[in-house]
C-alpha cells in the first residue's frame, strides 16, 4: 500500500514500471519521469488499463476515489475506458445542442404560418436566449426558467411570461423525446408564478358599434385599414384572415369568400357568406388591388400583405386601443347575434369555432350556410343603422 512520500520518492527508471497501491490502483513511473495513475481491471476475461490522471495533480487520496468509481463500473458489467469515451461523446454533443439550437428546431417544426413563427422567435430572442440561449439544454435547471418567468412578470408582462413558459416547455419536450434532455425543468416551477388572468374586452354596446365605424369612416388611414376594418365587421373573421385575405379565395358572383385551411386557426377550409355591402365593397377595391395577390397589400412590400397591427396602430390614433382591439369584433358579434335571436350553432360555424363535443363534432358537418347568408345580412344591415344612428341621422331603436 502506497503512501505519499514513496509517490514523492518514486525515481524514473531506463523501463516503466510500476509501483502497486491497492485493489487494482498502480503509480506508473514513466522513463520520462511523468508519473501517472493506472487502474487494472477484468471485464470478460480480459485484462485492461485505466488512466486516472497524472501525479501529484491528481493526488493519492484522489486516485483512490477515482479507481473506485471505476471499480463500481466494473462491477456492472461497464468498461470505464468506453464509458469515459461515451461520456466525452455526450458532453461534445450537449455543447452543440444549445437550448437556442433546439427552440429554432422546435418552431421549425410548428405547423404555424411564417408570421407566428416570427413573432414567437422574437418573444424567445427578446426573453429568453439572453438568459439559457448558449446553453446545452440538458444542463438547464428549473431555476433558470423561474429566473426567466419573474424578471418577465417584475417589468409588467405577465402575458409574455406565460407565453414563455408554454413555449419553453413544447422545446423541452421535443429535448426529451430526441434524448438530448433527461426531464422538461419548467415543469417544477409551472405554478411558482400567479396565472395570468387575460383580460377580454366585453361586447361593443349598438351605439359604440356605429361610432367606431364612423370614426374609421372619417380617419385619414389608408384605404387598406378602412377596408379591412369594413370587412371584419361584415364577415366576423379574424383580423390575421382578413388582413391577410387574397384575391383568388373570393367568388364575387356568388358572394362566397373561402378561407383556406393552411390561413384558418384550426386548419380547415372555412367558406364565409358575404352580404351585398361586402360585395359593394370588394368590387370597389378590385379596381385599385385587383392586379395583386392580396386585397390589402403591404406598404412597403406590395408582394405581401398588410400587418395586422396595422388596425391596432389606426385604433390607437383613434383612442379605441383600450376600449376595442380587434379580435373583439368576433366578440360583439356573437354577443349582438345572439341577441338578435339566430341560433347559436349557426353563429359558431359563422366564427368557425370547434364544436366542443366530440361526438356532434365527428357527425355534424353542416355549415347551416344558407341560414348564415340571411343571418349576416341582416347584420351587415343592422351596422348600417348604428353608423346612422350615431351620427343622429335616425332615431335610436335600441
Amino acid at each position: 500500500m502506497l503512501t505519499d512520500a514513496h509517490c514523492r520518492a518514486a525515481k524514473p527508471k531506463e523501463q516503466l514500471y510500476r509501483l502497486n497501491d491497492l485493489r487494482g490502483l498502480y503509480l506508473e513511473v514513466k522513463p520520462n519521469g511523468v508519473k501517472a495513475w493506472r487502474y487494472r481491471f477484468k471485464l470478460g476475461g480480459k485484462g485492461s488499463w485505466f488512466a486516472l490522471g497524472d501525479y501529484p495533480a491528481v493526488s493519492l487520496a484522489e486516485a483512490r476515489d477515482k479507481c473506485e468509481e471505476a471499480r463500481k463500473l466494473v462491477k456492472q458489467g461497464i468498461n470505464p475506458v468506453q464509458n469515459r469515451q461515451l461520456e466525452r461523446l455526450k458532453r461534445e454533443q450537449d455543447s452543440a445542442n444549445t437550448f437556442e439550437t433546439v427552440a429554432k428546431e422546435w418552431l421549425a417544426l410548428r405547423d404555424w404560418e411564417d408570421i407566428t413563427k416570427k413573432r414567437r422567435l422574437d418573444m424567445l430572442e427578446r426573453v429568453v436566449f439572453p438568459s439559457i440561449g448558449k446553453l446545452p439544454v440538458r444542463d438547464i435547471t428549473p431555476a433558470h426558467v423561474l429566473d426567466i418567468l419573474t424578471k418577465t412578470v417584475k417589468r409588467g408582462a405577465p402575458t409574455v411570461a406565460a407565453e414563455a413558459k408554454r413555449t419553453m416547455s413544447g422545446i423541452f419536450e421535443l429535448a426529451v423525446a430526441t434524448l438530448r434532455a433527461d426531464n422538461d425543468p419548467v415543469w417544477p416551477v409551472r405554478k411558482a408564478l400567479p396565472a395570468n388572468k387575460t383580460q377580454h374586452k366585453t361586447a361593443l354596446t349598438t351605439a359604440q358599434i356605429g361610432k367606431l365605424l364612423n370614426d374609421f369612416d372619417n380617419h385619414r388611414c389608408g384605404y387598406q385599414v378602412n377596408f379591412c376594418i369594413q370587412l371584419m365587421w361584415w364577415t366576423l373573421a379574424r383580423p390575421s384572415e382578413a388582413a391577410e385575405a387574397e384575391w383568388a379565395e373570393f367568388d364575387l358572383d356568388a358572394a362566397l369568400w373561402t378561407i383556406p385551411a393552411r390561413r384558418m386557426k384550426a386548419r380547415r377550409e372555412h367558406v364565409v357568406p358575404l352580404p351585398t355591402q361586402a360585395v359593394d365593397m370588394l368590387r370597389r377595391l378590385h379596381a385599385i388591388s385587383g392586379d395583386r395577390v392580396h386585397l390589402f397589400p403591404g406598404r412597403d412590400d406590395r408582394s405581401r400583405p398588410m400587418s395586422a397591427h396595422s388596425i391596432r396602430q389606426a385604433l390607437k390614433v383613434l383612442g379605441w386601443s383600450g376600449t376595442y382591439s380587434p379580435h373583439g369584433t368576433r366578440t360583439t358579434g356573437s354577443t349582438r347575434l345572439n341577441e338578435m335571436g339566430y341560433r347559436a350553432d349557426a353563429i359558431e360555424a359563422q366564427l368557425a369555432h370547434a364544436e366542443p363535443n366530440s361526438v356532434r363534432r365527428t357527425y355534424n358537418h353542416a355549415t347551416y350556410l344558407e341560414e348564415r347568408r340571411d343571418m349576416m345580412q341582416a347584420w351587415a344591415d343592422k351596422l348600417e343603422i348604428w353608423k346612422r344612428e350615431s351620427t343622429g341621422e335616425v332615431s335610436r331603436t335600441q
